[in-house]
């Protein structure tokens, strides 16, 4: 599945629920703090959105990222989930990625992830919802985590975890990737 699969499925899903939920397009843009403008970009697949706009629409629309990049919800006791399945969400100007591994049908969002920050590479989050937490651990590289202007250095195999509300990054500032699995919990409500 390419980028342009996965605008046309994010697209349907905003407007799915947008429209099941009786919303014009000035509601949502009100809600989630997208522009209108933005959100008919998205409805019709012609932008790949970023992590935060997508964030920020699925908080509005009262679901989660994982259920508006997911091309195939399972309602199986055990989902596997191939790598061709598993959606990149982010892609750095350097190579970097992010991608959505899996996620579980909660109450709260809980999602897995796996970055790759190429050298000279970051990633600048906003906060989220009050509770959120996240858990990061450094597979390979070193990783610079920056929590609401505080800065800590990851080597391989170190972990962190944060409440996720303010603002952080993610930076490599090495001449090497940076590898990380990154699990996000974040209360819905």
């Amino acid at each position: 599945m390419d980028d342009a699969d996965i605008a046309r499925i994010v697209g349907a899903r905003v407007r799915s629920l947008r429209t099941a939920q009786g919303l014009t397009l000035d509601r949502l843009a009100d809600l989630s703090g997208v522009s209108r403008r933005m959100i008919v970009n998205v409805e019709a697949a012609r932008t790949n959105a970023s992590i935060a706009t997508l964030l920020r629409l699925s908080t509005a629309l009262r679901t989660t990222l994982a259920e508006l990049v997911d091309a195939s919800p399972r309602a199986d006791r055990v989902s596997v989930i191939p790598r061709a399945d598993q959606r990149q969400v982010w892609h750095g100007e350097a190579g970097g990625s992010a991608v959505l591994a899996a996620a579980a049908d909660t109450p709260d969002m809980l999602e897995l992830w796996e970055w790759t920050l190429m050298p000279g590479e970051a990633y600048t989050t906003e906060a989220h919802r009050a509770g959120t937490h996240e858990l990061i651990h450094v597979r390979s590289g070193r990783l610079t985590l920056t929590v609401d202007d505080t800065t800590w250095t990851l080597d391989p195999g170190d972990a962190a975890r944060f409440v996720a509300d303010v603002g952080h990054v993610y930076a490599n500032h090495t001449r090497r990737p940076v590898r990380f699995a990154l699990t996000v919990l974040e209360p819905r409500t």
